[in-house]
Formats: C-alpha cells, structure tokens, sequence
C-alpha cells in the first residue's frame, strides 16, 4: 500500500494541474469555446484497429463528464508535451510506412497525424490528466483533406493540439471543420460535432 507521503503527494501534483471545475469562468464573447456534440457515430477504422491492440486505451468509462480548470502549470505541461512530440516526431504518411492508410498507432522516430495526436494523449496521461478530458478528434483541413487532432477538454473551453502548429489553440480559432470525436464518457466511443457535415475518413459501425 502506498505511503500516506506518497498520497500526498500525489494529490498535490493533481492539483497543481487542476483546480474545480465550479471556479467562476469569465463569460465570453462569439462562438462557444466548447464543442457541441451530438449522437453517437461510427469509429474511425484505425482507431477500432488501434484498440484491438490497446485495449485498456479504448475502454474507460468516465464517472464524470465534467471538465475540470486547468491551472497556469497545467496549460505549461500542454504546452510543453504539444512543442516536444512536434519536435521529436517526423511526419510521414501511412502510405509510406505501412503501404497503406488509416493506421493509428503510437509513433517511433516518424508518424502520421493521428500517431502525433495519440503520444500526446498518452503523455498527458502520464502526467495527469484523464482520458475523457483527452478526445482523438477528426477534422476537415480547409483544403478538403481528412486530418487529426487532439482536443483537450477544460472547464476554459476545448482546445486543440495539432502536429501543424505548436501553439495551443481553442478550437474555434483553427481552421478546420470539425467532424467527430472520441466520447468523454467512454474512450473506445464516438460522438458527431454538432454542423460536422461529411465524415471523410474510413469508419466501421459501433
């Protein structure tokens, strides 16, 4: 059993990330600085793959859908693991690697946009933060091109960490159409965002 210090301390590093999600949040102007989800669609072929294979990823049930406030140190860490995955990582396609799309899995020395978006994931895990905070994300690029990113859920709004851009930005300030996403309260399920028009990347039925 761990140590009451241990305990503590854990709960420290929790909290230096996070604080209530009750804390008064400063109303704002325009579109909302949260996505507005609808019904449940089909999974990305890639990701019901990736979960074959990982399925401790894809199977967590959230007791909460609340996202909590994140802390000055919180968004430093966000920060922080977006910059070092686009650094580290090199972009190659699925066609390159594998001979083929629509693989999802996480990156060595290169990867696709989905593979930047799921290290992330596991690496703000690892520091903390929870699954239904951390949803895969597909958009529409405005070129037309399917893409993938990682949304990251606050009591601030959701905002986006993309392998085209080191800046962390809320959702409403990309270019992208958003189209669907993982489901706060079951990571292995998807949801459609509200207005997301075509779905343009592989799917199986739930």
């Amino acid at each position: 059993m761990a140590s009451w210090t241990g305990v503590k301390a854990s709960i420290a590093a929790f909290c230096a990330v996070f604080i209530s999600a009750n804390t008064a949040i400063p109303a704002q102007a325009g579109p909302s600085p949260w996505m507005q989800t609808g019904s449940a669609t089909s999974q990305p072929i890639g990701h019901y793959e990736f979960c074959q294979k990982h399925r401790g990823e894809c199977g967590a049930r959230s007791k909460t859908t609340v996202a909590p406030r994140v802390t000055d140190r919180g968004w430093a860490v966000i920060r922080q693991v977006n910059a070092q995955v686009n650094r580290e990582i090199t972009p190659v396609t699925d066609q390159q690697v594998f001979g083929r799309d629509e693989v999802w899995s996480y990156p060595g020395a290169t990867g696709d946009c989905e593979d930047f978006a799921l290290e992330k994931r596991r690496r703000l895990m690892k520091r903390g933060f929870s699954a239904s905070q951390l949803l895969m994300t597909v958009v529409r690029k405005p070129d037309g091109e399917g893409h993938a990113v990682l949304t990251v859920r606050t009591a601030q709004g959701d905002f986006i960490l993309d392998n085209l851009e080191n800046r962390v930005r809320l959702w409403t300030q990309t270019p992208y159409h958003y189209l669907k996403r993982q489901a706060s309260y079951n990571s292995g399920r998807w949801v459609t965002i509200d207005n997301s028009g075509e779905i343009v990347v592989g799917s199986v039925g739930n």
